[in-house]
């Protein structure tokens, strides 16, 4: 029974279960969402957070459990069945087709047309009012999609999903890929959506992000629930922490240690430019120092670090590890020097999914494992069993494919790549992206471990907390330039952004 002030339950998840090959996903999952509320689902990586979603969206079929929707029992076949009920979901791995307009990818799938002709004039006059009610009026329906930055891919994104009239929008890690002045718009739109009745189911790893957004939050661990509806505003930061993890982590960011006085110069970067994306940049980074860029998306931290790496050729400039140059645009030199970078987009940039574990981890490194022009693949499984074993990779199985480790393990095999390798210089760009928290402490402890170890390193982030917890000194960086330098102690967040404010107005 339901109380009379008490809107009834818009969904309901009872008990659902989930196998895959013999892995239980989910051991029994329950959930309520409200109408118009925004409800908050917490869980570490490996949790069940993205088969729930699977689930709830057609792609997937529970093995056991009950879904109801408005009340009535129901059974998603496929995920047509969940739009048609006004369920729609956007991907924490944006979804949108880069050869297509933006009309054409928020149209996909339901075009309108009549007797087989596109309404194209239409589609865009209902798309730019999509996107101006997003906040992104300026956003040309016709502009193609390959063209937009990360953060204008997932509002088309959001516009597709709204163009469904969904009743429940599933948000997965929206906000990964967005700065804070994005991130404030999208707060706005999910307002004015549960003003309008329509319920958000918002998944994310920032604990501040849904102190802000959430009204309700459910929290799963290793397939269960253990949480459900909780009151955001009533329970502790340090008890959502233990639910999703088990334990109590009291402090994320590991303490610094002191970079020797004598500690030699490993990087130095001098007068590097990259004409049309950033000005003459020069710094250095010593053994056991951790460097953090900080700034807004599209600040162009990381094509500076793609140009350190050689990825992208200097218009002018040197860099140079242990003092020797490297030869502007090659990434083998850079390799070859000791350089090794983790990348932004690590599923389409440094990992090769498909491929098993102890692979991706020997891939800068299949020299070393070279027999009479034939791969040890026994030595390569062994090194890379030592490092997932050091990293407490779960599961510890060196011949499990990438692609089905959860995102906070696949950014340890980037980190074991380079520990194969002995890299003296590391540069990590978002390295907790799509992160828990959980996850995140241990992959700050490892940063910090490496850095002991005399490992200079590069960290860029957006988020500003992250880099001032990690780094020791920091660049402050907006549109390809360099706003001041400073020692992550003597500088906040406030700071940072007003910086960037500042530089910004210029």
């Amino acid at each position: 029974m339901f109380d009379d002030d008490q809107p009834r339950p818009l969904l309901e998840v009872r008990g659902i279960t989930k196998q895959f090959a013999g892995v239980q996903a989910l051991k029994g999952v329950d959930l309520e969402v409200l109408p118009g509320e925004v409800h908050c689902v917490m869980g570490q990586n490996g949790a069940g957070k993205s088969t729930l979603i699977k689930t709830l969206s057609g792609v997937h079929q529970p093995d056991s459990g009950e879904i109801r929707w408005e009340g009535e029992e129901i059974s998603l076949s496929d995920p047509t069945a969940a739009l048609a009920l006004g369920i729609a979901t956007m991907y924490q791995e944006l979804d949108v087709v880069d050869g297509l307009s933006v009309a054409e990818n928020i149209f996909l799938g339901h075009e309108r047309a009549t007797r087989g002709v596109l309404h194209v004039r239409k589609a865009n006059a209902t798309a730019r009012a999509l996107l101006k009610r997003l906040g992104h009026g300026n956003l040309s329906p016709s502009t193609e999609v390959g063209t937009l930055s990360a953060a204008n891919k997932q509002i088309v994104s959001m516009a597709r999903a709204l163009s469904r009239d969904a009743k429940m929008i599933i948000m997965d890690e929206p906000s990964a890929i967005l700065d804070s002045g994005e991130v404030a718009n999208l707060f706005r739109v999910v307002r004015e959506l549960t003003a309008q009745g329509v319920a958000v189911v918002y998944i994310s790893h920032r604990l501040e992000e849904i102190r802000q957004i959430g009204d309700r939050i459910s929290v799963i661990k290793d397939g269960r629930s253990t949480a459900n509806g909780l009151s955001v505003a009533d329970t502790p930061k340090t008890e959502i922490i233990r639910l999703m993890t088990g334990r109590e982590v009291e402090n994320i960011f590991p303490a610094r240690q002191p970079i020797a006085a004598d500690a030699p110069v490993v990087l130095e970067v001098d007068d590097v430019e990259l004409l049309g994306h950033f000005d003459k940049i020069s710094f250095t980074v010593r053994a056991g120092e951790i460097l953090g860029f900080a700034g807004l998306v599209g600040s162009k931290r990381s094509e500076i670090l793609e140009t350190i790496y050689g990825a992208r050729k200097a218009s002018s400039g040197r860099v140079s590890v242990k003092g020797k140059p490297l030869r502007p645009g090659s990434v083998a030199s850079a390799v070859e020097a000791g350089m090794g970078l983790s990348p932004e987009e690590r599923k389409s940039q440094g990992l090769i999914l498909d491929e098993p574990l102890f692979k991706n981890v020997t891939l800068s490194t299949f020299e070393r494992f070279a027999r009479a022009g034939y791969l040890d693949e026994r030595a390569e499984r062994n090194a890379a069993r030592e490092q997932i074993t050091a990293l407490e990779l779960r599961p510890a199985d060196p011949d499990r494919p990438a692609r089905t480790l959860s995102g906070g393990n696949q950014q340890k095999i980037l980190l074991a790549r380079w520990l194969v390798h002995g890299t003296p210089v590391l540069l990590l760009d978002e390295p907790t992206r799509g992160v828990d928290v959980g996850a995140r402490s241990e992959i700050y402890g490892l940063i910090r471990r490496l850095a002991a170890a005399g490992t200079a390193i590069i960290v860029v982030s957006s988020e500003i907390e992250e880099v001032l917890g990690l780094a020791d000194n920091v660049l402050v960086i907006d549109d390809g330039k360099v706003l001041a330098q400073t020692t992550a102690s003597e500088i906040d967040e406030h700071g940072v952004l007003d910086l960037v404010m500042k530089g910004s107005a210029a």
